[in-house]
């Protein structure tokens, strides 16, 4: 069987669609799940005697903001130092990543990271993401990546009044020059440390798998400050600020505590101005039904909040 890729996103996935991914499982009782937790790819789950697996199908537009090629080398960088799920199948051809699947896991949600008995838990992959010495060969720079989305957006021809976005991004290049964080500071990040993507690895499945928490989903993987990843995770999560503040001092290790939870709420406006300019993109380029717009409404709404925050706690002339 050759599976035409394109139709990957609109075919029922099926046990054949599967077999044609992974020939090795020939002969085998396939059984295949859909997964939610996706925006823009397709998720589906795929089992059988030789295996268990998530698979993700590319989401139609999604090269204008995502390089496989990179995102493969950080899954496999991650996945030797046991931070994420063990790639099992690159096929960019076919649109296509396949890992393990975390049989059994329980995927975090919000209110999970104002637990306390969870704290080191959620904090200790990200250290381990942070201080990993992994490399890409691309930096993230957050300001430049919002000018470069600010481009895609203006190249569409499409106009929203009700945003004042060219204002925002001179204030946030104003925060940028501010920061001052040299590229040779920078390590790799994830960018996209949203509560769906931290799994955790349930009691009854603790001797499968080496530990108890893992990151997935690197698609937006880069060198890039440390600082922003502990942002757009709080920009994600939206937990009170005294949580805030604990969770900085379990991933500092209660050293330079300070110090980081500036820079962390300096970064702030940028992760959510990041996705509400992608919100709009995919509001245009998208054949997916999500409301991005609104989505992008209340990353916008959020980033003035920070911006507003910024000149009330430390005194930043924006």
């Amino acid at each position: 069987m050759t599976t035409n890729t394109p139709d990957l996103l609109k075919v029922e996935f099926t046990s054949e669609i599967v077999l044609d991914l992974l020939p090795d499982w020939e002969g085998e009782d396939i059984t295949v799940s859909v997964l939610s937790g996706g925006i823009t790819n397709k998720l589906y789950r795929a089992f059988c005697s030789k295996g268990d697996v998530a698979i993700r199908v590319y989401g139609d537009k999604t090269e204008m903001f995502i390089d496989r090629d990179r995102e493969y080398k950080a899954l496999t960088q991650m996945a030797e130092a046991k931070i994420t799920t063990k790639p099992v199948a690159y096929l960019p051809g076919k649109h296509v990543t396949i890992v393990e699947f975390l049989t059994g896991a329980y995927t975090l949600k919000n209110e999970d990271f104002v637990r306390e008995e969870m704290w080191d838990l959620i904090v200790d992959p990200i250290r381990r993401i942070h201080t990993s010495g992994a490399e890409l060969d691309y930096h993230f720079n957050p300001y430049e990546q919002c000018m470069k989305l600010g481009g895609i957006l203006d190249s569409l021809n499409v106009e929203y009044p009700e945003f004042d976005i060219k204002v925002v991004l001179n204030t946030l290049k104003k925060l940028n020059e501010a920061i001052d964080i040299p590229k040779s500071d920078y390590v790799i990040t994830h960018n996209d440390l949203l509560a769906d993507n931290f799994i955790q690895v349930t009691e009854a499945y603790k001797d499968k798998f080496e530990m108890p928490m893992y990151i997935i989903d690197w698609e937006y993987a880069a060198m890039g400050p440390k600082y922003y990843d502990l942002a757009d995770m709080f920009q994600e999560v939206l937990v009170p600020r005294r949580v805030e503040k604990k969770l900085i001092e379990h991933y500092c290790e209660n050293s330079n505590v300070e110090e980081t939870l500036f820079y962390v709420d300096m970064f702030k406006p940028f992760p959510d101005i990041y996705w509400f300019l992608w919100s709009l993109i995919q509001k245009n380029v998208s054949s997916i039904d999500f409301d991005f717009y609104n989505y992008g409404k209340i990353k916008y709404e959020n980033t003035l909040r920070n911006i507003d925050f910024l000149k009330q706690e430390y005194g930043v002339k924006l």
